[in-house]
């Protein structure tokens, strides 16, 4: 069984039975047998049905928003994920036509020479709990759009988010077989995999997950696309806006109990500027109201489970130890358990692990630099590369720094954002591969080209 344990109260929110390894193989068929007519499908009509089924869940938000409350502690005052979900959906059908179109190299008397765009077959995406909706997206709505049938495994936190998905897209028209939520064990997945079930599998999770990933695929010449989460820095430079970057890096570090891949998770201040961003940040923090999420007073929920809180008490403690300075005094609603006490930490440095290791929890570490380039090398002391956020007045600044850094994306006054016009990649342990944007499209198909001489 998979189990949701809701954060809200550590009771079982809901369960779901794993599919059997034969009936998971049969789901892979059915798949594999209605992909080819999905295919043959005109292009605008697969981007009108995956429109529609967007549009449904749109529909559902007024149950959807409670239900992540209770998966994973979200507070619903912030109305769940719909604007997003759909923001990314929409672009990826407004780019398609462009994007999926044939590439012509020559069509004179003597040859027609193109190279075309075709789907994989069958897209294996495993989605994580911390944004469900969004990250399910990225590649289900492009995929459908590609002509892939599309398998969707959820993470166990969020067992109903594949559910609603899949009412919603099959209630628009698309086949059942062509777009599935399944409950896969680990086992299952990596042997499915391993049995060359996929032409893609697209993976968002932790470092550990995207290894068994690529060693399930290993020799099989499945393509693999991995984003795996990452310590993403923020430098605010001595010409900042010192306002707007406390307010932004710091809800960056916060919002969703600091549980996002691209949150920011270490802050580089330039020296001058340090005592009064760390004033801010405080004054921004001590104001969050901790509680849950069924509230609309709360501003910060529980995180998604125990072990995960426990995962960043153990980081702070291990940092105040090591000499940091915590902040913020024990909020009264932090119970030991999900429900945890938001943290901004000075006097920290990168012997710490709270500054290495991805914390993916409510805590940033704050240190000082005394220029561009030391500021460099510390957002690049890192494993992972997913974001970076400078701060600084000067484009051509911001650009020239942007190049130095060892990640996917690079933000200038602005940070957390997913913007679908671009690539969404990682470099180092944040993995590889890219989604959205038209290099979404590309990963989600092969390149067939035809060399046609005419008589």
């Amino acid at each position: 069984m998979i189990r949701c344990i809701s954060p809200i109260d550590g009771s079982v929110y809901a369960e779901r039975a794993v599919m059997s390894a034969q009936h998971a193989k049969a789901a892979v068929a059915r798949a594999q047998a209605a992909q080819s007519a999905w295919a043959t499908r005109p292009l605008a009509e697969r981007i009108a049905l995956v429109q529609a089924g967007v549009a449904n869940v749109g529909a559902m938000n007024d149950d959807i928003v409670p239900e992540l409350a209770h998966q994973m502690g979200r507070p619903i005052r912030y109305g769940g994920e719909f604007g997003g979900f759909n923001e990314r959906a929409t672009y990826m059908a407004d780019i398609a036509q462009d994007a999926l179109a044939d590439i012509v190299i020559e069509d004179s008397d003597a040859f027609r020479r193109v190279i075309k765009r075709v789907p994989h077959g069958v897209v294996l995406v495993v989605a994580p709990w911390n944004y469900p909706y969004m990250t399910a997206i990225n590649t289900v709505a492009p995929a459908l759009i590609a002509g892939n049938a599309v398998m969707l495994k959820h993470a166990s936190q969020t067992p109903l988010v594949g559910e609603r998905m899949a009412q919603a897209f099959h209630a628009a028209g698309i086949p059942e077989d062509v777009f599935q939520n399944v409950f896969l064990d680990h086992q299952t997945t990596s042997d499915l995999i391993a049995a060359k079930s996929f032409g893609f599998v697209n993976f968002t999770g932790s470092v550990g997950g995207g290894q068994a990933m690529e060693r399930a695929a290993a020799g099989t010449f499945t393509g693999v696309g991995l984003e795996l989460g990452g310590k993403d820095p923020g430098y605010v430079c001595d010409d900042a806006d010192i306002d707007a970057a406390a307010d932004t890096l710091i809800d960056g570090a916060m919002f969703n109990s600091g549980q996002c891949c691209c949150g920011i998770e270490r802050i580089y201040v330039a020296q001058q500027h340090f005592d009064a961003f760390v004033e801010k940040a405080v004054a921004i923090v001590s104001a969050y109201k901790l509680g849950n999420p069924l509230d609309k007073d709360t501003t910060l929920g529980p995180m998604a489970h125990v072990r995960f809180a426990d995962e960043v008490r153990a980081q702070i403690a291990e940092a105040v130890a090591d000499g940091a300075k915590a902040h913020i005094a024990t909020f009264a609603e932090d119970d030991g358990g999900a429900y945890l006490t938001p943290q901004i930490l000075t006097d920290v440095s990168h012997d710490m692990r709270v500054m290495r290791d991805e914390s993916f929890g409510p805590v940033v570490g704050i240190m000082p630099v005394k220029d561009d380039a030391e500021a460099i090398a510390l957002m690049n002391d890192s494993h992972f590369g997913l974001t970076a956020s400078v701060w600084t007045n000067d484009v051509a600044r911001a650009e020239a720094i942007a190049d130095q850094i060892e990640t996917g994306t690079v933000f200038m006054n602005r940070a957390d954002y997913l913007d679908p016009g671009l690539c969404w990649t990682g470099c180092k342990d944040t993995g590889r591969g890219g989604g959205l944007s038209l290099i979404g499209y590309h990963n989600l198909t092969r390149p067939k080209s035809y060399h046609l001489k005419k008589a």
